[in-house]
Order: C-alpha cells, then structure tokens, then sequence
C-alpha cells in the first residue's frame, strides 16, 4: 500500500452532521467515550481507512486473527431524539509521524467536508500525572462563542498551560481554517491506565451538550476490551522496535489528545 485509502462501505446522505473524533489518546478517554456512543446508539459504520501512515503492524486476537491498523467512519441519523445526523470517526491508531499526522489529518477533513460537516467535537484525556478523585471536563474551542456554550456547560477552558497534539489539535484547527467551528472535549485522567470513569465525564457533558443522554453502564466492561487491545499494541511495538525507541514514554500511551 503506498498511499492512504478511505473504502466506502455504504453511501450515505447527511443533512448538515455534526463530526466527532475519538481516536486512541491518553488514558484512551476519548476513544472509550466514542467508542460507547457508537454501541449504545447502534451507529452504522460506512467507510474505513486503510494506510501507510499508521504503524507497521497487526493485532492478533486470541484465535489467531489478524485485526488491521485502521480508522472507521459511523453515522447516525436524527430522530425523536437527536435533532442532528452524526458522523463518528473512531479507531485503534493514529498516524506515527508529525507529517504523516497532518497528511491524514487533511484527508480526514476533506472526507468528513464532502457530507457537509461544518461543526465538530474531538475528544481526548488531559493527563494529570496522579490520581483523580472526579474527573473534570476541560475544553477548548474554535471561537469565543463556543468557549461560552462551554463554560455554561461547566466545562472548565483550557487555557495557555499546553497544547493538544494529535489529531483531536490538529483536526481543529485545521478545520477552522476551511470554516468549520467546534470544541475539543478533554477528560481529566491520570494518564497511565485506560480510564472508564474520565471517558464518562466526557460523554455525559457531550451529550449535554448535543441535547440527549446516553447510558454508561457498560463503560467499565468496554474498558477491559481496550485493555486488552493497547496490551497487544505495546507488546508489537516492545518486539518491534524495543523500550524506548520509539521517543515516546510508556505512560502516555502514545498520544496527548
């Protein structure tokens, strides 16, 4: 494969959706929150990406099937419920380099622009290094208008202490630089262990603030999946390429956003 390949599964029309990102970050809060959504509200899956930008590698399932790296596309229409069509971007990678991280990062945008998103939401964990007795939400935003939707949700705004790396920053503002507005949403967790109880915090604001609820029950269960699948990811990389020599420290579990 030498170039990135997004496979639609099944075409769809979506009026006006709102786009959401939870792709694997610290402490996998966003990932886990997302990941639930999709399940709780039976969201339908349409397209997928396959690339050379994730790392060289497979999952292994303990029956000896082969999982590739790669990022999925779900969509979920409006209804009694929901006033808005959604489009949910998940997966178990983010692209490897800071080029490759942008390169995506456009050809996500370029996607998800062609069923006319125009807002988005990107989720991840904000590490605190200790433990959190209750997660709060920190946010950050597009424009000041959001930034007062934010606080009125009593979502405490990030301000100039850090950045956001990965896609959940990057998809952001390099939206806002095609028109598109939005937030991302930051579950407050330790940072070294995947954390069902940030990614609950995180969900229960979003889905404040999209006008519905959701229930978290199953959260802590979904956790020991994505356990199992980061212990997997770990172990490839330690066989691969060895302790330490991908730059990154084993507790951050690979991306800040």
């Amino acid at each position: 494969m030498k170039n990135t390949q997004i496979n639609v599964l099944k075409e769809v029309k979506l009026d006006n959706p709102i786009f959401i990102e939870a792709l694997p970050g610290i402490g996998h809060v966003g990932k886990l929150a997302a990941d639930h959504m999709i399940d709780e509200l039976e969201a339908i899956k349409f397209a997928e990406i396959y690339s050379p930008l994730f790392p060289p590698q497979v999952f292994v399932s303990e029956d000896g099937l082969v999982e590739n790296m790669v990022n999925e596309f779900y969509y979920l229409k409006a209804n009694e419920e929901r006033n808005r069509d959604y489009l949910i971007l998940v997966g178990n990678t983010q692209a490897l380099s800071p080029e490759g991280q942008y390169e995506l990062s456009g050809l996500i945008l370029d996607f998800v622009e062609s069923y006319g998103v125009k807002e988005m939401y990107t989720l991840g964990g904000l590490a605190t290094g200790r433990p959190v007795e209750e997660a709060k939400v920190y946010g950050s935003a597009t424009d000041l208008e959001i930034i007062e939707i934010l606080k009125e949700t009593d979502i405490t705004i990030r301000s100039a202490d850090g950045g956001i790396v990965g896609a959940s920053g990057l998809l952001l503002g390099l939206g806002n630089l095609r028109g598109m507005k939005g937030a991302c949403l930051m579950g407050e967790t330790p940072g070294y262990f995947i954390d069902p109880e940030a990614a609950e915090a995180i969900l229960n604001k979003l889905t404040e603030l999209l006008g519905f609820t959701i229930n978290t029950d199953k959260l802590e269960e979904r956790a020991e999946e994505t356990k199992k699948m980061i212990s997997k990811a770990q172990q490839l990389e330690s066989e691969m390429f060895g302790k330490g020599n991908m730059g990154q420290n084993d507790d951050d579990l690979r991306y800040i956003g």
